[in-house]
């Protein structure tokens, strides 16, 4: 007789059946769910790669063309690539001109201009050719090189119809230009200053400082590597103290994931989540539109030795506030200003100190009207030109090393040196040394008689000199 409770041999009983199931649905939604993950992954990836663009002059019968594939191959293959190209702009649109065209030079039963003008770029990019010519990057550029002597007539009126050309160049800058002669600034000055340089046909600037030929890549255009040709070194730093700045830090970790070639006008946090020099001071963001007057978000004139408010500076910052509300807060951005405007009196105060110091040297004649063919003549320039606007551009782009040990810092050491050097001057022409300046070296380490007696070491054909000197 059988039992009917006994489980017959080799039969499963149900729920571990529907156990088995359970598991190996679960599994196979575990597999689907990772594949998808990695579909996103792979197309995430392929996203960040920069865009490989068709080249447009593939077929082209174009003589130019045809011909610069054999000379020039490199030149072809980067504009075949561009959005120019793309658009159908030929080379003899950008290079050839009439005859009499001013810089025309014959070329294969033509005339051409080697390096096309901001003329022939305003052809087409009206408006940012006007932005451009009301900005320091334009003329403003070239006469801080060169100074206003070194300008016509006519180039001199486009300076003065400028509103932030108010500041005059300085002439100490302009004097090591001129110091240093053609051998030198050729390969130095000229190669960032020449972005405000006039052209024989009249047009200011060069559009391909910025705008590498011949590509016109957007990105290239955008990344701060390319400001870090010009905005580099001990007076304005503006590419180091990106770096070290919560922006930089962020585009240097993540920057790969942007979106490098979104178009012009519509960028927002999800094409740039952190800011660039771009983004705050050229590209349409937020409720601020795209400018070519690189000058038109800001408060002060960071680089003068005294710094001044620029003309319409309230206007400048309410534009420059609409691009940092898309990430920041009133709170943070009041604070934020109210701070940095007053590290900017601070660092005037201590150029001011720089020039009451130096001022009864002037005075009593005992400073020549030559510039830089005296020690003294480079501390008093370094102080402002080099240290103090690095103090003020780490403030505003918040990099604190900069604003601190290559700013700050610098200064006070260059006062302490000038103080010395100015009390010394006028020591050894027998005139009083004011209380601020303090005693020179000489009394400070004792009597007049120790002073005269290291002079007379100093003279003794006897006495060896100091080691290691």
């Amino acid at each position: 007789m059988t039992d009917h409770l006994t489980t017959p041999p080799n039969h499963t009983p149900g729920w571990l059946t529907a156990g088995r199931v359970l598991i190996i649905g679960l599994v196979g939604v575990i597999i689907v769910i990772g594949l998808i993950l990695i579909v996103m992954a792979i197309g995430a990836e392929q996203a960040r790669e920069p865009d490989v663009r068709v080249d447009a002059l593939a077929g082209s019968r174009n003589a130019c063309v045809t011909c610069h594939r054999r000379t020039t191959p490199g030149i072809v293959e980067q504009y075949g690539r561009s959005t120019m190209a793309a658009a159908e702009v030929s080379c003899e649109n950008c290079h050839e001109v009439r005859a009499d065209y001013p810089g025309a030079v014959e070329h294969e039963g033509t005339y051409v201009l080697r390096t096309p003008t901001t003329a022939m770029c305003e052809t087409c990019h009206t408006a940012e050719v006007r932005q451009f010519y009301q900005s320091r990057h334009s003329i403003p550029a070239y006469a801080a090189m060169v100074g206003l002597e070194g300008l016509t007539e006519d180039q001199l009126v486009r300076y003065n119809a400028i509103p932030e050309a108010a500041v005059k160049p300085n002439e100490e800058r302009n004097a090591l230009y001129h110091i240093e002669g053609p051998d030198i600034t050729r390969f130095a000055c000229e190669a960032c200053h020449n972005i405000g340089a006039p052209a024989a046909d009249g047009s200011i600037g060069q559009c391909q400082k910025c705008h590498l030929r011949h590509e016109f890549s957007r990105e290239q255009a955008r990344k701060p590597e390319t400001c870090n040709a010009c905005h580099i070194g001990p007076d304005h730093p503006q590419w180091e103290i990106y770096q070290e700045s919560p922006h930089g830090i962020a585009y240097m970790t993540m920057g790969y994931t942007w979106n490098w070639n979104a178009a012009a006008g519509t960028l927002t946090v999800n094409d740039f989540p952190a800011a660039t020099c771009a983004i705050c001071h050229m590209s349409g963001f937020g409720a601020t539109g795209t400018t070519h007057d690189v000058g038109d978000r800001l408060t002060w004139y960071l680089f003068q030795p005294i710094s001044e408010r620029r003309p319409g500076w309230q206007d400048n910052k309410a534009r420059m506030l609409n691009v940092c509300q898309e990430c920041h807060n009133a709170n943070f951005l009041t604070d934020f200003y109210d701070d940095a405007d007053r590290l900017v009196g601070a660092i005037n105060a201590w150029v001011e100190e720089s020039d009451r110091i130096i001022q009864p040297l002037k005075d009593s004649g005992l400073l020549t009207a030559e510039p830089f063919d005296e020690p003294i003549d480079f501390v008093h320039f370094e102080l402002w030109h080099h240290w103090g606007r690095t103090a003020k551009f780490g403030a505003w782009m918040q990099g604190p090393d900069y604003t601190q040990w290559h700013g700050a810092y610098e200064m006070l050491a260059d006062l302490a040196e000038l103080r010395e050097m100015a009390a010394a001057k006028l020591e050894a022409a027998g005139l009083e040394v004011p209380a601020e300046l303090g005693a020179p070296a000489g009394e400070a380490a004792g009597s007049d008689e120790a002073g005269e007696a290291a002079d007379d070491d100093a003279e003794s054909p006897e006495t060896p000199p100091p080691a290691g000197s």
